[in-house]
């Protein structure tokens, strides 16, 4: 049924008789009022990038509705060969990650026996890491066995990677934190 042949005036602006009148089951423009006519979705006018969810190593292409600089919604992408349009309820959710009123936006740190948290920058808590990395490192590397076989570890530190990791970025992190500082134990929560 095309919408101009609808009729919608007297007693026609009821849809409730629309519907009778034109013998429908009542999902088309027949049982829509002037108000629900002139609703528009609030994608209609936004841009779409695409993009990959971040919660796990599956996957599932996402559709990234934005319009001025915001993001407005986001939608499994029916193109994706992986989830072919479908999301889990994480990645339903996942524009909270952007915009959830509480998310955390400042790392927050509380110092031993302390009660309080204080605000670090970013640069500060990063350099702060990065400190107690080297520190645990010094302290626990092994160079050689007691027999004299080069050992070359440390199992003070270790490194549990994210399901969301790629195999590019596994091969890295295994680079970069076993070859490079020594760690023995490096796994990744895909495993556990």
């Amino acid at each position: 049924m095309k919408r101009e042949k609808v009729e919608t005036s007297g007693i026609w602006r009821w849809p409730l008789l629309r519907q009778i009148r034109y013998g429908t089951r009542g999902t088309g423009v027949e049982v829509m009022s002037n108000k629900t006519r002139s609703l528009r979705a609030r994608t209609d006018d936004a841009k779409v990038s695409r993009s990959i969810c971040p919660y796990c190593a599956v996957g599932c292409g996402q559709l990234i509705y934005h319009k001025d600089g915001k993001v407005i919604s986001i939608e499994g992408d029916p193109e994706s060969p992986i989830s072919q349009g479908n999301l889990c309820p994480k990645g339903a959710a996942s524009r909270q990650l952007l915009q959830h009123d509480g998310r955390v936006t400042k790392v927050k740190y509380r110092a031993p026996y302390a009660k309080e948290w204080q605000d670090l920058t970013l640069y500060e808590a990063m350099d702060m890491i990065a400190d107690r990395v080297w520190d645990s490192r010094k302290r626990t590397f092994i160079e050689g066995s007691p027999d004299g076989a080069s050992v070359n570890h440390t199992t003070g530190i270790t490194h549990l990677g994210g399901a969301t990791l790629d195999n590019e970025e596994n091969y890295l992190i295994r680079k970069l934190f076993g070859a490079g500082l020594g760690m023995a134990a490096i796994s990744n929560q895909a495993r556990i």
